[in-house]
């Protein structure tokens, strides 16, 4: 199989914009088995099982154009947790994955958040685009993002209640516009409860009156979060955003947002801005045995243990 690659950084950010939508939706089923490829070349550390790649693929790892062989793709890993949504409008998923043990059950800590495009005729794969968080990164501990996490319900939901694509792409780009425009925090739909997971600080504790305005910024003159791309799934009322956190060094970012009855529910995000000294402030977690591992693939109701 032959990987091509557009270009570098400059050339690469051009493939971030999605390509029009086809005519009719594209099949949840073909991209979510892609997906499922795309997570078994982790487990293995081999991309022998990535099939309809396109001619012009690109592969990004933390907003930089590389050889897929190169990347996150030479280790083999341990998958502890992943979900999986699909945009069939757009043609595309999004795969969060939490790692903590390789396949030989060393510690290998990660957290990465992926974008898959696919062209709209053939579903061929013309973009595999990772955000991916390890040791040194914002706030990370994936064990305790592990442990927050499996807390959480990502449940279906029923299709008259479920938030218009428009409302959730409003939404997700009110909240991220908040370090660049005071107005854009009265435009945000703040939910009761909500809970930010940001790296592997969770802003609730299980009551009704969690909230997501923690620490939300109060210097609204930053430099603006950039290059945004979309994954959306009205089906899981679920929106990922990857981007550049122009304010924190142009740190790579993935943003994805949970909306239940037109309000955040959950906000996960992945920064791998430089937050060493905030090590000493957060308490180091107990030792527990490794939780069974957890597949949840968006359109499939069921968890796969493993």
């Amino acid at each position: 199989m032959q990987y091509r690659l557009l270009g570098i950084c400059a050339a690469a950010f051009g493939a971030f914009m999605p390509l029009a939508a086809a005519q009719s939706e594209c099949d949840r089923a073909s991209i979510e088995a892609f997906a499922d490829d795309y997570v078994a070349a982790h487990e293995t550390g081999s991309l022998s099982n990535l099939e309809n790649i396109a001619e012009n693929f690109t592969y990004l790892e933390n907003n930089k154009t590389q050889e897929i062989t190169s990347g996150i793709f030479t280790k083999a890993l341990k998958i502890a947790h992943r979900h999986t949504i699909v945009d069939t409008v757009d043609c595309a998923s999004f795969s969060e994955l939490i790692v903590t043990q390789n396949a030989a059950g060393q510690p290998a800590p990660y957290v990465i958040g992926t974008q898959i495009r696919h062209n709209p005729e053939d579903l061929s794969v013309y973009l595999i685009d990772l955000t991916v968080s390890t040791t040194g990164s914002w706030l990370f501990n994936s064990t305790r993002t592990l442990e927050y996490v499996t807390k959480e319900s990502w449940a279906l939901i029923d299709e008259d209640k479920r938030d218009t694509r428009e409302a959730l792409r409003l939404a997700a780009d009110a909240y991220l516009d908040m370090w660049h425009n005071k107005s854009a925090i009265d435009a945000v739909p703040w939910g009761t409860p909500c809970v930010r997971l940001e790296g592997s600080v969770y802003t609730g504790s299980g009551l009704p009156t969690d909230s997501c305005k923690v620490g939300i910024p109060t210097n609204n003159n930053q430099a603006p979060n950039s290059h945004r791309r979309y994954v959306t799934d009205v089906t899981y009322g679920s929106i990922s955003v990857l981007c550049i956190f122009e304010h924190l060094a142009n740190a790579p970012d993935s943003h994805e947002f949970r909306m239940e009855n037109g309000k955040f529910r959950y906000i996960h995000t992945i920064t791998l801005a430089n937050s060493g000294f905030f090590s000493a402030e957060l308490p180091e977690p107990k030792p527990e045995p490794a939780p069974p591992a957890r597949y949840r693939v968006r359109g499939d109701s069921s968890a796969r243990l493993g």
